[in-house]
């Protein structure tokens, strides 16, 4: 069983900033692609930014210039630094891990709120 562990979430006030850190096993970590999504009350999951084992990023349109995602290889981490919060970006956030050898993989989650 592969286990992510996130940590970083709380409450903040609109245009404070926040950081999210999701560890992984290192038996996957360096080989995966990692990705944070989103999901708030009454709406689907969508993916706020990824990065590959290789390091390049994309995000999702809501967040580009805001928030930056970033990975430590030596700590087996992966961090999403999030500037400029606004109340729409309160959601539980969940970190997920992919390699086309194990699979996909989900943390547990964590509540992000901000308040206006």
């Amino acid at each position: 069983q592969v286990q992510l562990v996130e940590s970083g979430g709380g409450l903040v006030q609109a245009g404070g900033s926040l950081r999210l850190s999701c560890a992984a096993p290192k038996s996957i970590f360096s080989v995966s692609t990692m990705a944070w999504y989103r999901q708030a009350p009454g709406k689907q999951r969508e993916r706020v930014a990824l990065i590959t084992s290789s390091s390049s990023t994309t995000y999702a349109d809501s967040v580009k210039g805001r928030f930056t995602v970033s990975r430590d290889n030596a700590k087996n981490t992966v961090d999403l630094q999030m500037n400029s919060l606004k109340p729409e970006d309160t959601a539980d956030y969940y970190c997920y891990a992919f390699s086309p050898a194990s699979g996909g993989f989900w943390g547990q989650g964590t509540q992000v709120t901000v308040s206006s």
